[in-house]
């Protein structure tokens, strides 16, 4: 271990926090401050490419596979590093914030993954980051429990032959964390914040477990990105003397430009990859974002219209099968959303019907793996890929060479044969506004109408009004969608919560500012590029 000089970092603009002097180490924050020296101008640049591609997607309405790398797409002869042994078999991932009990309650779900999230299922409290690291900890050191106010229920760790494989995700590199600045008062890039304090922290400690420090990496949009990422993990491990090629990253292919490079994605990465996964809501919400000036062909409808069985949807989650297969990397699907319902069986039984048909489908095309929101969709996933790999950890060797997707398909919107509806607007405002509210108190991941929504939920949801306004929709009651009726629509969704909840907990809750923020985001001639960017700034702790 380097000997660390004193950190440059200050902590502003937050409450001291119980057991904070646990993470917030001298050493942890020079480590941290190291990662920011070293890696945040680069960063910058990155996000200033950003820009600059979405003007020419602008420009040109379409996209396509890169020349300038096409030699690495041809090159057969690469493949990433073989998976560890606690990687290898992925077959349920289960996802959801840091919080104590849901630490407890993933790493005991019987899924081999849980997805540990510091990113959209997390609102980014000073409260939320720190305490996750903490609960992290306590985990990896058999120090936690829990025990719910309400109930008195008691939670505590099963044996750890029986827990999950904790696969981290931090933030992605867009957001910065505002409590944590450098002498000259430029915040840290959160994802650098929740990458250094997991990995300085806990890397060795899971090694000695058997395990490793394994990351999901969000909003990736370009394999440069992936390259800084492969960078910082280099630099971490020779700082912490940790052996090179330790860290495992899988990728969120969330964005459609990085769908178009998964192959230098993980030829980036290939010594650190693990593998990729096909996240839907963010994908609509990056296609909606990107071309949003492209006219009526890339409208989306309804976003529960757009299944993973619509054309374009299904050229990205088979490309990439065959291209995760092609390099030796896990392909993991998408999420499990439903929340079961502990008084209307009717409902459970519908919905895992649903469930379990998407996951055969995953199952069936290739997958080695798949997402689930609720310990209770477990067994049911777990059912469908025991069907196809039986005994194998995963089905790697099923290459897919049958798949043949070009450029087009991708972004093929209007091969769906669906149109946006009235009840969708009416959902989209719905949605929206009961996610921000519970975001504004601290809430990344929340129960909506028997779904479990996170950040990327409001995403789409906002992004959708704002495309329906801008292209001039007409719904299917014979409405074009305009500011004035999503006002309404907003109006109306404030009228029914209150009469819904009544005056006390409207009053005490965050109703009045996440119906604003949620038109302000949705209307502004001037798209934001993050819902949780002005969010942000409305947060407290």
């Amino acid at each position: 271990m380097s000997a660390p000089a004193p950190s440059p970092l200050a902590i502003v603009d937050a409450e001291p926090l119980p057991r904070q002097e646990e993470v917030l180490t001298e050493a942890a924050l020079a480590f941290v401050a190291e990662l920011h020296r070293r890696f945040t101008p680069r960063r910058d640049e990155l996000l200033a490419r950003r820009a600059e591609r979405r003007a020419e997607i602008a420009r040109t309405s379409t996209l396509d596979f890169l020349p300038e790398t096409a030699a690495i797409r041809a090159d057969d002869s690469w493949k990433v590093a073989p998976a560890p042994d606690a990687l290898n078999d992925r077959r349920v991932e289960i996802t959801g914030p840091t919080d104590r009990k849901m630490t407890i309650n993933a790493l005991n779900s019987g899924a081999r993954v849980w997805l540990a999230d510091f990113e959209d299922a997390s609102a980014p409290t000073w409260e939320n980051v720190v305490g996750g690291q903490l609960n992290l900890r306590d985990a990896y050191t058999r120090n936690i429990d829990f025990t719910d106010p309400g109930s008195g229920k008691s939670y505590a760790l099963k044996a750890n032959e029986e827990l999950a494989t904790v696969v981290m995700r931090p933030r992605g590199w867009h957001l910065n964390e505002r409590h944590l600045v450098d002498a000259d008062g430029t915040p840290v890039p959160g994802a650098l914040v929740d990458f250094g304090l997991y990995f300085f922290h806990n890397a060795q400690r899971l090694l000695d477990l058997g395990k490793g420090p394994y990351f999901y990496l969000p909003k990736t949009e370009s394999h440069l990105e992936a390259r800084l990422w492969n960078e910082v993990f280099v630099f971490a491990q020779e700082y912490c003397g940790i052996p090179q090629g330790t860290v495992r990253a899988t990728v969120l292919i969330e964005t459609i430009t990085a769908a178009y490079e998964m192959e230098e994605i993980l030829y980036e990465l290939r010594e650190h990859a693990s593998g990729l996964n096909a996240g839907r809501w963010d994908y609509l919400f990056s296609i909606v974002k990107n071309f949003r000036d492209g006219g009526a062909k890339f409208v989306l409808p309804d976003r529960n219209a757009v299944t993973m069985t619509a054309p374009f949807m299904r050229a990205y989650t088979e490309l990439l099968v065959r291209t995760c297969h092609k390099r030796g990397a896990h392909a993991i699907g998408g999420m499990a959303a439903f929340i079961p319902s502990r008084r209307d069986a009717e409902v459970n039984k519908v919905a895992f019907e649903k469930v379990r048909a998407d996951k055969d489908r995953e199952a069936g095309d290739g997958f080695d793996g798949s997402w689930v929101a609720h310990p209770d969709l477990v067994p049911i996933a777990m059912e469908s890929f025991d069907k196809v790999l039986g005994d194998k950890p995963n089905q790697k060797d099923r290459l897919r060479e049958d798949v043949d997707v070009k450029a087009a398909d991708l972004i093929a919107v209007d091969s769906l044969d669906a149109k946006p509806t009235y009840a969708g607007l009416v959902n989209a405002v719905q949605v929206g506004i009961r996610y921000i509210e519970a975001w504004l108190r601290g809430l990344g991941a929340v129960a909506i109408f028997n779904l479990m929504e996170d950040a990327a939920t409001a995403e789409i949801s906002r992004s959708q009004i704002w495309q329906w306004i801008n292209a001039e929709v007409v719904l299917d009651n014979g409405e074009q969608v305009t500011a004035d009726l999503a006002r309404e629509a907003a109006a109306e969704e404030l009228a029914n919560i209150r009469a819904e909840i009544g005056e006390e907990a409207f009053a005490a809750g965050n109703w009045q500012q996440a119906h604003d923020l949620l038109l302000t985001v949705s209307l502004d001639e001037d798209y934001a590029d993050f819902l949780t960017l002005p969010a942000y700034e409305q947060l407290k702790g």
